[in-house]
């Protein structure tokens, strides 16, 4: 019997789906003798809610998931969620996309807001530094699925909001940790939170490096973070976030499928015609200072008030095969918004939020010459100014037990401005983009006390970045468009009284114009364009089980079976370049389908073993759809002992294995890469070990 017909991701997604149905409808028999595990709250929408009630596709990252992972880095978490894709083209160069919009980001994090506590990460510009980030300093991710610029501003793709501490913790304690693995994999961590009174002090500390697996892919990252927080009354918080990121990876360049085949250790070699990598010593560079402070008030009782005051700057330095790039970035900025609630305690309730966001950023570029790691002649040089602006609102209201609703949008501005010196001559210019207003409505009811459908209508819009208006060819191109597009989507979601079922399902449609897709020259110089449009149509479904409920007696005193689902059927739509048609061509760098199954196992004595499969179809390398990689199947597991005594010390000693099936494969492609260049090569089966002790 060839089971490969019937094994199709599809299938075994509705048959896990249909064996937890089953177990739901056991365990609804029971509930009583059941433990509670807890519902789950989100603050994504500005305030703490229930998420069955939230009219949007929102997911989110616990502590727990986050440990549950090795804990390099956020890849595995994110990558967990339906519809978010990771990539890492060597440690510490990942990038990030949501739906399909890593088809303007070839490295980095484009078209999806991030944000740190209040603070926006993402500058003004679009871009969005996320790899200067330890993940052992985050408490939980938030992710926002889809456009949503009703509070956050301009994005085509989603927003991620990291939230760095929990601000409900009121003790003292430390923390020390240490991890080694495969290929000089190293990091340590601590971190130390004191309470006085009415404040506390947060300090994280990591270091982290390794060789990498390929040739010329070693990375280290010295990251430090302090918070401070002083609840001055009861309902009034004030708070300080810092952070300084010392980062340094070396990058490999990407193969061609014929030396990825033969070496897929190797660095992109050298030509008779053009130094490769190892040559030119290419490498990233980015030391950066994020500092910002936010305070919390209580006006009266049922007007609250937020204002986060920000600035970071960034000496960044690429020396890449083509040139010798440095770069002076600084970004200031604020953010604040009123909430005022209505008839908190009757049958209809209702919030109503406004604000303003605001962000500058300045950048000094300048590219020279690069004779073999050595900076030469200047090539070009930019002083560039990005301003964004936008307002926002929304009003949400909660009519009796089952119905919530929701209106909001922003209006965005967008303008840059360039002071071009290039040896002899000066120029200067400015761009200013028409306002956009990003309107959302949703609507959320609840058929039961567990079960919630929801719907939304939301409007895209991402203007393009500086990386995108001067690539690295550095030539300025003032002609690309903002894309935008509406978005159409519809979801349930189902949790048991007990809250040890939960299923999250979505269904959208998103059509997209202008979408801006990346070219490269034949001197592996880049530079950006406007795509017509596309077409994304998609399903995502999220589910976990307790299949043995948390506390139970037995060899086993918990298991909880996780899945997520990603089917994206993305196209291009009235895509034509020069003589080419693409349209009707799959949308390029998306999978068309994931699928994320986990087992969490809890054992007596403390023991636990958490394991994970990741299965991806086939991608698309390039616009023509001429070649695809391959499908891959990865497997990892973290076991280990974590005393649990409350009042004393804790200590976590694991051990984990990633990729355990030994696949060949390339976690992060570079997208229509001239001369065929496509695959930066992951790492095969590999081993981590470690331990934490918290006191």
């Amino acid at each position: 019997m060839n089971l490969d017909r019937y094994l199709t991701p599809g299938r075994i997604t509705i048959a896990l789906l249909f064996s937890m149905l089953v177990n739901f409808s056991f365990a609804q028999s029971k509930v009583d003798s059941v433990q509670k595990v807890g519902e789950i709250v989100i603050r994504a929408y500005l305030s703490e809610q229930p998420i069955l009630r939230v009219p949007s596709s929102v997911s989110l990252i616990s502590n727990k998931q986050l440990r549950d992972q090795p804990g390099i880095s956020m890849l595995p978490a994110l990558n967990s969620v339906p519809g978010i894709r990771m990539e890492e083209r060597s440690p510490g160069s990942y990038r990030l996309s949501i739906r399909g919009s890593s088809l303007r980001s070839p490295f980095g994090v484009r078209n999806v807001k991030v944000y740190l506590d209040e603070f926006p990460l993402t500058d003004a510009g679009g871009n969005t530094y996320l790899n200067l980030i330890d993940v052992n300093s985050i408490h939980n991710i938030e992710v926002l699925k889809g456009p949503d610029g009703s509070l956050f501003g301009a994005n085509s793709g989603g927003v991620v909001l990291l939230n760095p501490v929990d601000n409900r913790a009121n003790s003292s304690w430390a923390s020390a940790g240490i991890s080694s693995g495969s290929y000089g994999l190293f990091q340590e961590r601590i971190a130390v939170q004191k309470k006085f009174k009415n404040q506390f002090l947060n300090i994280n500390h990591s270091y982290q490096r390794s060789d990498g697996y390929r040739e010329h892919s070693a990375m280290s990252r010295n990251f430090a973070q302090v918070m401070y927080r002083m609840n001055y009354s009861k309902e009034n918080q004030l708070r300080v976030l810092a952070f300084y990121s010392d980062l340094e990876y070396k990058t490999p360049g990407g193969l061609t499928l014929a030396q990825y085949t033969a070496n897929p250790r190797a660095a992109r070699p050298s030509t008779a015609f053009v130094a490769g990598p190892v040559a030119q010593k290419a490498r990233i560079q980015n030391n950066t200072l994020y500092a910002g402070i936010v305070n919390e008030a209580k006006i009266v009782n049922n007007l609250r008030h937020v204002i986060a005051l920000y600035g970071s700057t960034t000496d960044y330095l690429n020396p890449f095969i083509t040139n010798y790039e440095i770069r002076k970035e600084n970004t200031a900025g604020v953010r604040t918004y009123l909430e005022l609630s209505g008839n908190q305690d009757k049958s209809v309730n209702w919030k109503w939020n406004a604000g303003l966001e605001l962000q500058s950023t300045g950048a000094d570029i300048a590219n020279y010459n690069n004779n073999r790691g050595v900076q030469g002649s200047l090539q070009a040089q930019d002083d560039i100014i990005s301003n964004q602006f936008f307002y926002f609102t929304r009003f949400s209201t909660n009519i009796g037990e089952r119905l919530s609703a929701e209106v909001a949008a922003s209006l965005n501005y967008y303008k840059y401005k360039f002071s071009k010196n290039i040896r002899t001559y000066a120029t200067r210019f400015e761009r200013k983009f028409d306002p956009e207003l990003m309107p959302r409505l949703a609507l959320s009811y609840k058929l039961s006390n567990n079960l919630a459908l929801r719907s939304s209508v939301s409007r895209g819009y991402s203007p393009p970045t500086i990386a995108e208006v001067r690539a690295s060819d550095n030539i300025i191109n003032p002609n690309i468009e903002s894309e935008t597009g509406w978005n159409y989507e519809a979801g349930l979601r189902l949790r048991n009284n007990n809250d040890r079922l939960w299923l999250d399902a979505s269904i959208f449609q998103y059509k997209l114009e202008n979408a801006i897709v990346r070219r490269v020259n034949s001197n592996d110089t880049e530079y950006y364009l406007n795509a017509g449009g596309t077409r994304q149509n998609g399903i995502e479904t999220q589910a976990s089980y307790w299949l043995i409920e948390p506390g139970s007696k037995g060899l086993l005193s918990g298991l909880q079976l996780q899945n997520s689902y990603t089917l994206s059927k993305y196209f291009f739509q009235n895509y034509v370049n020069g003589a080419i048609d693409y349209s009707g061509n799959r949308l390029t760098g998306t999978p068309r389908a994931v699928v994320i199954s986990g087992l969490d196992f809890r054992f007596q004595q403390n023991f636990y073993l958490f394991a994970q499969h990741n299965y991806t179809s086939k991608i698309a390398l390039n616009d023509a759809n001429s070649v695809f990689s391959k499908s891959f199947d990865l497997v990892h597991f973290k076991a280990g002992w974590r005393t649990s005594k409350p009042g004393k010390p804790v200590l976590d000693v694991f051990a984990g294995i990633d990729n355990l099936l030994d696949q060949t494969y390339s976690l992060g492609n570079d997208l229509n890469a001239f001369g065929g260049r496509f695959f930066n090569a992951a790492a095969p089966r590999n081993f981590f070990a470690g331990m934490k002790l918290t006191l």
